[in-house]
């Protein structure tokens, strides 16, 4: 009986010093304090997808998840370089991009769907008349002041929708653009192609995001090769249904849209088409 009754009080101890223990460490809640919440992301609706999924073939070199854009720093709301947009858009770009490669080019995108954040983050950061960081680059010729007078900026966009793309071409085989380094020189993006800053497109005359008149698509003073690269782009995605923002040669919206009135908010990242 003695042997018995002697673990078991070992027992009893141990237990009740490892409560003990407990007790110390474990802090207590304070008085009144409301219980941790997590706060979910919203998702995309069943009809968005990631364009990788319906044309893998298409180049993606999303600009806004890094700090090669004309705010100097990656934009709210991209969380994954992924391009995200209605189904019926992406299945567009399917067709478009499959007569595109019998010709030898690719569609490559730079930005497709855009969360509400996003476009809120270039209000605030047009409305910063100080913040001129990027200006060599993206808009050397216009006053900041007149960004939204001009139309380069405003409060809501239709790639909220999903079906818009800002996109180019590529000439196959496709050579890899090199990584935007933050404070390196920068250079017009209306400048000669050899001189702005390296992308593996074709020559369009400007580059992304260049806010001037040499980004209208039909700007006279572009001709030549330029000229008949934008026709290329503009002539392959009107024959599936896009229609083209006259004042950016790379903006273009997919008709009818699935959501013609739906501004979303949903993050640009994996998890928000999550097996689509």
């Amino acid at each position: 009986m003695t042997r018995i009754a002697f673990p078991r009080r070992a027992l009893a101890v141990t237990a009740a010093c490892a409560a003990a223990l407990l007790t110390v460490i474990t802090p207590a809640p304070s008085a009144g304090a409301a219980p941790a919440t997590v706060r979910s992301e919203p998702t995309a609706p069943p009809e968005f997808v990631a364009l990788r999924t319906v044309v893998p073939t298409v180049i993606e070199e999303m600009r806004y998840p890094t700090p090669h854009t004309f705010l100097g720093k990656p934009v709210k709301g991209y969380k994954d370089p992924v391009c995200i947009v209605t189904r019926s858009t992406a299945e567009a770009l399917r067709t478009a991009q499959s007569r595109l490669l019998r010709q030898g080019y690719s569609l490559k995108v730079y930005d497709c769907y855009r969360p509400q954040r996003a476009v809120d983050h270039f209000v605030r950061w047009a409305k910063d008349l100080q913040d001129e960081r990027m200006k060599t680059e993206f808009y050397p010729r216009v006053d900041k002041s007149r960004l939204f007078e001009d139309g380069y900026i405003a409060e809501k966009s239709g790639h909220s929708r999903g079906s818009t793309v800002d996109l180019t071409l590529v000439r196959l085989p496709a050579l890899p653009t090199r990584r935007y380094v933050p404070g390196e020189p920068l250079t017009p993006c209306y400048g000669p192609k050899d001189e702005r800053f390296p992308d593996n497109s074709v020559d369009m005359g400007t580059g992304y995001d260049c806010f001037d008149t040499l980004s209208h698509t039909d700007d006279p003073r572009v001709q030549g090769e330029q000229r008949a690269n934008r026709q290329l782009l503009k002539s392959a995605l009107t024959e599936v249904g896009f229609t083209n923002l006259p004042e950016e040669w790379w903006h273009f919206t997919h008709k009818p849209e699935t959501f013609p009135d739906t501004y979303f908010d949903f993050p640009v990242a994996r998890g928000s088409v999550l097996g689509r």
